[in-house]
C-alpha cells in the first residue's frame, strides 16, 4: 500500500457513491489494465474517510491466499476477520480463481457490516449462476488500458505528436511507467501478458486442446481490424490456408478472447431501422499495444490502428458503440450514451477529394441532427465541412466527449 499510486479519479467518481451500499461492486476488465489498483485506490480512500473500517483484503494471485478456494473456504477466512461493531470492507482480487465464490458472496450481502469489492479477468463472472443469484445486487465497473491523457500522466509525457504515436504503438498497459519505451523491453512484456491470457484464462480454463489454431486466429483479427466479419467468412479464409474448422468452433473461440477482454465485438446498427444486425461484427483490441505484440506495428497499418483507437477512447468515456449501416453505406462508428448519439467517420489522412467527399459524404447522409464528426491525422483540425466537425486524432483522444 506504500507504492505509488496515480489516481484514476473516473473510476473512483463511479465506485465512491456506492460505498457502504449493499451492493456487490464488480471491477471487470483484461488482465494487468490496472483492476487491482482501482482497488486499492478504494481501499486508500475508505481508509481516509473512516479511520476504524476494516478492510478485509483477498488476492488470488498471491500465494499466501491459495489455501482459499472454495466457497466455503472463502466464507471461513472472512468470518475470521471479522471485525464486530465496525464497517468490515471485503476486497477479493481475481475472484474468479474461487470455485461458486458466488455463494459466499450470496451470504456475506445478507449481513450489513460487510461492504464488498471484487476484481475478475473474465467476462463470465457476470453470467451464469452470479447473476442468477445476484440480480439487482451488483454493479459492473469495467476498467479500461490507460486512455491517451492517463498515458501522458503516467508516462510524464507532454501532448505532442511524438507522445501519440508512443501511445498507438505501446498501448496503454498502466505497468509500462516502470519500463523504458522501447520495443525490446515494452513488446517482451506484453508478449508475457498476451501468454496468461491465451493459456491460463482461455486454454486452461475453457479447456481448449487446439492453442495453435487459437493463436492464429487472433493474429488474423490483429490483421483485420476494423473489417466485417462472420464465422463463416473467417471459416472460409482458414480453409483457403488448408485449415478446416466448424464455424461453431470458431464462434466458441471468438466468445473465449471476447470473455477475456482481448478483444471487443462491436455490432452493426441500422440507422434508418434501428435495429441491430445479426450477422456482421466487427472486433477490436482492449488494448492496442497488446494488437502490436501480436502483429507488428507499420505505417501501412495507421487506419486500422487509429480507428481502434478511436473506439477505445469512446467506450472508456462510456458510450455503447455499434458500427453504422445506412443501405450501402457504412458510419465507422454509432456511439451511443444516456439517449444521444454521435457519429464519427475514421481516416488516416483527408488527402483527395474522392477521401473527403467518402468520409463526409456518408455522414452527410444521416438526416438526424446529433454531431457528426470526422477524425483524421491530418495537422490542421477544428473546422467544418458542411457542419460536419473535423478534427485531428490527438485532439480528439485529448477531449474528455
Amino acid at each position: 500500500m506504500q507504492e505509488e499510486i496515480i489516481i484514476r479519479e473516473k473510476y473512483l467518481d463511479k465506485l465512491i457513491p456506492f460505498k457502504d451500499k449493499q451492493l456487490i461492486k464488480v471491477l471487470t476488465g483484461q488482465r494487468r489494465v490496472g483492476k487491482s489498483y482501482v482497488l486499492k485506490q478504494l481501499m486508500n480512500y475508505i481508509q481516509t474517510v473512516d479511520i476504524q473500517a476494516n478492510i478485509i483484503y483477498i488476492n488470488k494471485e498471491d500465494l499466501n491466499f491459495s489455501s482459499i478456494k472454495s466457497a466455503a473456504d472463502l466464507n471461513k477466512y472472512v468470518n475470521q476477520k471479522t471485525l464486530i461493531g465496525r464497517m468490515n470492507y471485503v476486497c477479493i482480487d481475481e475472484i474468479q480463481e474461487i470455485e461458486q465464490f458466488e455463494n459466499a458472496l450470496r451470504s456475506l450481502l445478507l449481513n450489513p457490516i460487510y461492504d464488498i469489492y471484487v476484481t475478475g479477468s473474465n467476462a463470465n463472472l457476470l453470467s451464469g449462476e452470479l447473476a442468477t443469484y445476484l440480480s439487482g445486487r451488483y454493479i459492473e465497473c469495467e476498467i479500461h488500458s490507460l486512455s491517451y491523457p492517463e498515458f501522458l500522466n503516467f508516462h510524464r509525457q507532454e501532448n505532442t505528436q511524438n507522445s501519440l504515436m508512443l501511445f498507438l504503438k505501446y498501448g496503454g498497459m498502466p505497468y509500462l511507467k516502470h519500463l523504458q519505451l522501447t520495443d525490446e523491453q515494452i513488446f517482451g512484456y506484453l508478449k508475457g501478458i498476451y501468454s496468461t491470457i491465451i493459456y491460463r484464462d482461455i486454454l486452461m480454463r475453457q479447456e481448449i486442446r487446439s492453442n495453435v489454431f487459437l493463436e492464429n486466429l487472433v493474429v488474423f483479427l490483429a490483421d483485420n481490424i476494423g473489417q466485417l466479419f462472420s464465422a463463416k467468412k473467417i471459416s472460409d479464409y482458414l480453409k483457403s490456408q488448408k485449415t478446416n474448422i466448424a464455424t461453431s468452433q470458431i464462434i466458441h473461440y471468438l466468445s473465449h478472447l471476447c470473455n477475456a477482454f482481448l478483444i471487443q465485438k462491436v455490432a452493426r446498427y441500422d440507422i434508418v431501422g434501428k435495429r441491430i444486425f445479426e450477422i456482421g461484427d466487427k472486433f477490436y483490441f482492449e488494448d492496442l499495444g497488446l494488437r502490436n505484440a501480436i502483429y507488428p506495428f507499420t505505417v501501412t497499418d495507421m487506419g486500422k490502428i487509429m480507428e481502434n483507437a478511436v473506439y477505445h477512447h469512446l467506450i472508456y468515456n462510456g458510450y455503447d458503440v455499434k458500427i453504422g449501416q445506412m443501405g450501402a453505406n457504412e458510419i465507422d462508428f454509432v456511439a451511443m450514451r444516456k439517449g444521444e448519439l454521435r457519429y464519427l467517420q475514421v481516416s488516416y489522412l483527408l488527402h483527395s477529394e474522392v477521401t473527403i467527399q467518402r468520409e463526409f459524404g456518408n455522414l452527410e447522409k444521416i438526416k438526424d441532427n446529433y454531431p457528426k464528426m470526422v477524425v483524421s491525422m491530418d495537422d490542421f483540425s477544428g473546422d467544418t465541412y458542411k457542419g460536419i466537425q473535423h478534427i485531428n486524432l490527438k485532439d480528439f483522444l485529448s477531449t474528455e466527449w
